[in-house]
Parts: C-alpha cells; structure tokens; sequence
C-alpha cells in the first residue's frame, strides 16, 4: 500500500497587493488539485502586509525601511514552520537580498522563475511590464540579463500610463477597457522594437490583459511564480511504502 508523504509548507509574504495574492493562492491550489487530485489543496501559510506602508516606502525612496517591513513577515513565516517562502510581488525584489540574508530557509526569486519559464521557449528578447520601479531601477532587468535575456522597456511616456494603471485601477481591482487598450499600444510598440515576448513584471498586469491582447506570448509572473511553489511543495511529496 501506498501512502503520500506531506508537501513542504509554503511561506507566502502578501498584500502587495491584496488582489495578485488572491491570484497566488488560486494558483498554488489549483496545481495542487490538479496534481494530487480529490479535495486535496496547498499546505501554505500567508503573511498579508499592509500594502499602504509599503507603497508610501517606495514613492520616498525609503527602501531599507521596506526592507525591515517585509524581513519581520519573513522572519514570522519561519518561525510559522515555512519550508520556503516567495514574496509576492515583483517591485520589493528590490530588496530581496535583505530578505534572504533574514531566514534560513530558501527563498524563490520571481525573476528566476521567470527567467526559467521563458527559457524554456525560443524567446530571448523581452519587453518588461511593471510599475516604474520595477522598469526603471535596473535590479529586476539585470536579474534577466544574468540568465541570458535582452531585456527592452517601454518609452517614458508609456512608462508613466503603465505605473499609473497598476496603482490607481488595477491594485484596487479597478478594469477599465481603455486601459486595455493602452497596455496593447505598448505591447505592440515593444513587439515593433523586437521583443519576442513580454513579461506581466507587476502581479496585477495579469488581471487586465492575456494571451489575446498581445502579437507574442506574455509571461505572467505572478502565475509562472505560484506554478514554481506549487511544484516545489510537492516535490517533497513522493509516494512511499506505509
């Protein structure tokens, strides 16, 4: 007889914002399901942080104070029992260093996840969605070039429109269809200047566009992030003797 063995515990640091943590959880369970079957759903623990604190941290610049914020929730996922833990957005990676200098335990970079997923296409060339941080600061693109992938960035005009869009809409939950339109023009436009695909670089960007609105294919984050934790819960779970 045959008995399974547990997944390992999934630490989730979210809020940031509410809504792409939302599309995590869904995520992670619904691979679990998928792959074990029945009613069986994800072993996961989420530390939720107020997402205003961290916001006001980014616009004044005050990265080390966002640090302390998110190494606290890293800190309480460890002591929680997490065998791993993600960071559930792509702008903190800013300080992602500081996180996983905080714990013991491993810590999934969603840019390596990315990158890998990517990696497994014919797609070298990128264009990179997110808010301005995540464009403009370099830390998240040069994590893309050290895997071996151009990485290209909207104009400033449209940079502006896309940061704009993920605060004021789409981390409220807020789909306007002109925004649609406008992640479109960019797309295009990245597409035109020789992106082979794009990167959904904020976990939000997937709640307002899909494969439909874009000439290449689109790589979501916050999925391609949840599917890389959902796999490596289960990898610790492997069928043995009882």
């Amino acid at each position: 007889m045959k008995a399974l063995n547990k997944p390992a515990l999934i630490g989730l640091i979210g809020g940031l914002s509410w809504a792409s943590t939302a599309t995590y959880y869904r995520e992670i369970n619904t691979v679990v399901g998928e792959r074990r079957g029945g009613l069986h759903s994800a072993r996961c623990l989420i530390h939720s942080v107020d997402f205003q604190e961290l916001a006001e941290c980014q616009s004044q610049g005050r990265w080390d104070d966002a640090a302390r914020i998110l190494a606290d929730a890293a800190r309480s996922l460890e002591s929680g029992g997490a065998d791993f833990f993600l960071l559930c957005t792509n702008t903190m990676h800013k300080v992602a260093d500081a996180l996983e200098d905080t714990v013991s335990i491993p810590f999934l970079h969603i840019a390596d996840a990315t990158a890998a997923a990517i990696l497994t296409t014919d797609v070298r060339t990128v264009g990179l969605l997110g808010t301005r941080y995540t464009m403009e600061l370099g830390f998240y693109a040069d994590r893309l070039k050290s895997h071996g992938l151009t990485v290209l960035v909207p104009e400033a005009d449209q940079r502006r429109d896309i940061d704009r869009i993920i605060f004021e809409e789409l981390c409220r939950e807020r789909i306007e269809d002109t925004s649609r339109d406008r992640y479109r023009e960019v797309i295009a436009d990245l597409n035109a200047r020789g992106a082979e695909g794009v990167i959904l670089g904020c976990t939000e960007i997937g709640l307002l566009i899909g494969d439909g609105d874009s000439p290449v294919p689109l790589f979501d984050t916050a999925r391609i992030h949840a599917r890389m934790a959902a796999l490596k819960s289960l990898a610790s779970c492997e069928p043995t003797d009882s």
